[in-house]
Formats: C-alpha cells, sequence, structure tokens
C-alpha cells in the first residue's frame, strides 16, 4: 500500500495495513543525527519514510529579509513580514521578538495592498520537481499555509492583537479573511499550474499550556466563519483537512468538527491534551495525529517510551482516524538511536491485523 493510499484511508477512518507516519525533527536535531549514522545524501524524511510531503506559497507581505546584526551565536534579521527577530544561527528555538510591523490599524493598511496572488510567491521550477518526485513516490501531498490568529501574530504584538481581539473586532475579521482570501487564490494558481493536492495542512496555534489565547466566544465570532469557508474551498477540490494547533485546545474541537476539519495534530501533552481521551470523545467525528510525549523520547530508560505508544497508539488506531507524530516536533536532544527506536516501536504498535 502507498502512503497516499494509508493516509487517505486514516483520514477517513478506515483501517489500513498500518497507521501512516510522519513527523518533524528540528534542523538542529538533523544535524546532530548526521554525525550520529544518517547517510548523507538522504533526508530524515526518506530515511525514516515519512508519508506526507507539503507544498505552499509564500502569503507574506513579501518585504526583503535584512541581516541587521550577526555574530557567532545569533542572528538578526528583518524578515518578510517586516518585523524585526533574533535567532539562534541554527534557528533550533523560538527567535526573540524585537519589533512587528503593525502597532495600529493604520500600520495594517498600508501592508494590506502587498497582499495579492502573484506568481512570485511560488518558487515553481524547485517546488514542481519536489512535488512530481514525492508524487512519484505515492506520498500524500499536502497545500501547507499558516492562517488565522497565529499567522497574524506576525504583523501584530500578542498583546496589541489580543486588545484588537476584544475592541477592534472589525479590524482582526479584515486581517483573517485578507490572508484567507490569498490562501484560497495562490492554491486555485498553484493547481492551475500542475500541482495536484490531496489535502491541506493549515496552520494556526490557538492556544498555550493553560489554556486558549482568548475566549470561544471570540473564536467563534471572528475566526470560526473563516476557518468553515476555508474548509468550504479545500472539501469541494476533494481536500481533506489537517489543522496544526498547538496549546490546550479542546474547548474548539466542536467548533473544528462544524468547520469541517479532518484531522487535528499535534495533541501536546504538556498541554493536557490526551490522545486516549480525544479519541474517545471524538473519534468518530475527527481524526487525529500526534500526542506521543516527545520528552520521554530523549530518556536513557526506553520504558516510558515504549509504554506511551504502545498503550495510545493501541487505543488511536482502532477505526482508523490516527496518523503517528510526536507530540510537536522532535528536538535535538533525541538521539538517532532513540529516534529509530521509536519509529521501531510505532511501526510495531501500529499496525492492523491481517
Amino acid at each position: 500500500m502507498i502512503p497516499r493510499e494509508r493516509v487517505k484511508l486514516a483520514l477517513s477512518h478506515r483501517e489500513a495495513d498500518r497507521i501512516p507516519i510522519h513527523d518533524s525533527p528540528w534542523a538542529a536535531t538533523v544535524d546532530r543525527w548526521r554525525n550520529e549514522g544518517l547517510p548523507s545524501g538522504i533526508s530524515a524524511a526518506d530515511y525514516f519514510h515519512y508519508e506526507l510531503a507539503g507544498f505552499g506559497p509564500d502569503t507574506s507581505p513579501m518585504f526583503p529579509v535584512e541581516v541587521l546584526q550577526e555574530d557567532n551565536e545569533y542572528i538578526v534579521e528583518r524578515n518578510i513580514y517586516g518585523g524585526i527577530r533574533k535567532n539562534h544561527r541554527d534557528y533550533s528555538t523560538t527567535p526573540m521578538i524585537i519589533d512587528y510591523p503593525c502597532k495600529n490599524r493604520e500600520d495594517w493598511e498600508k501592508i494590506r495592498p502587498r497582499l495579492i496572488p502573484s506568481d512570485y510567491r511560488v518558487d515553481w521550477v524547485t517546488s514542481l520537481q519536489n512535488y512530481h518526485r514525492e508524487h512519484s513516490r505515492g506520498l500524500f501531498i499536502t497545500y501547507n499555509v499558516a492562517v488565522g490568529y497565529d499567522k497574524i501574530q506576525n504583523y501584530v504584538a500578542s498583546p496589541r492583537l489580543l486588545r484588537a481581539v476584544l475592541q477592534e473586532p472589525e479590524w482582526v475579521k479584515d486581517m483573517y479573511w485578507t490572508d484567507a482570501k490569498l490562501a484560497i487564490e495562490m492554491c486555485d494558481r498553484m493547481m492551475k499550474a500542475g500541482f495536484k493536492f490531496d489535502g491541506a495542512f493549515m496552520y494556526c496555534d490557538l492556544g498555550y499550556r493553560g489554556g486558549l489565547f482568548f475566549s470561544p466566544k471570540h473564536y467563534e465570532d471572528q475566526l470560526h466563519p473563516v476557518f468553515k469557508e476555508l474548509c468550504r474551498y479545500f472539501h469541494n477540490h476533494g481536500m481533506p483537512v489537517i489543522l496544526h494547533c498547538c496549546g490546550k485546545v479542546k474547548d474548539l474541537i466542536p467548533y473544528f468538527i462544524e468547520e469541517g476539519i479532518d484531522c487535528l495534530q499535534p495533541l501536546e501533552v504538556k498541554s493536557g491534551m490526551d490522545l486516549i481521551e480525544l479519541k474517545e470523545k471524538y473519534g468518530d467525528k475527527i481524526a487525529f495525529m500526534g500526542g506521543i510525549d516527545v520528552r520521554l523520547m530523549s530518556l536513557d530508560d526506553p520504558k516510558p517510551i515504549e509504554k506511551e505508544i504502545k498503550t495510545k497508539i493501541t487505543v488511536a488506531k482502532v477505526g482508523g482516524g490516527y496518523i503517528y507524530h510526536s507530540d510537536h516536533s522532535v528536538p535535538k536532544d533525541v538521539s538517532f538511536e532513540q529516534y529509530k527506536r521509536v519509529i521501531a516501536l510505532v511501526q510495531k504498535y501500529g499496525k492492523y491485523k491481517a
């Protein structure tokens, strides 16, 4: 069975030969693995046979990237959104945010004219070449795009944006809809140019360890209609929708189901997103991807991670509707040997009976 078929079965709540496998190691993690046995010339995705491959446009204002300061440890840049960020040179941690391009609605009105569809938003040669490669290998091809609140945080500082959610809802809605319209128009453009997408992968963090960034009421009023329209568009093109949404977002799952979200990822354990609990409550209405505690992967004792994988996957895989992924991404404290053990365990406990 090819990966595309396996993922489609999982998303439609049917059992395949085994659960699909996908993950997101940091670039710094892959650098470590290179020194520990990952062969040169092969990506971690190819080595571990990940089963999804994503392609998407640049939906930013496309400001020129400008290096403002750098040393052996850090680099400070003005990014494509016009904001200033300080990063470790290996980009292995969350950046320090120094400045934002949007302090008020007037700033947004100056940026909005830049958010129009354009062929310059896609690296056509490289992207189409890689697309045909991955499609020919049978991978499940997704249209990847960041949307919604988390996307708009690239423009507006979080405290300022949260005040706007409460006090300037029409501005917030305008930002959401402007961005979503561009995401839809660029998907149209990519499909007309030769991309055939099996699904959509939307990215929008809406919570943290303790709960949601804002109330379900504000979500329902401002972002819920946007997600509903995005799902309607993707479903009209035969594309199931996977939503990456970090944090404790249990209270939004009924909204996700109503919108048409087909799969929720990554189910952060430290935020209280329990895979077994969610499977039992919502498993007939939405699929899940993730939920395996990445903190256990780096332990010297292999027993906790085996218990985690065996306990959760044994339940989550029943009736389909589950794709393996770590509960966020794989950090650089996980060795190559430890991660190989993880994938072997997933393959072992993720099999379905013949």
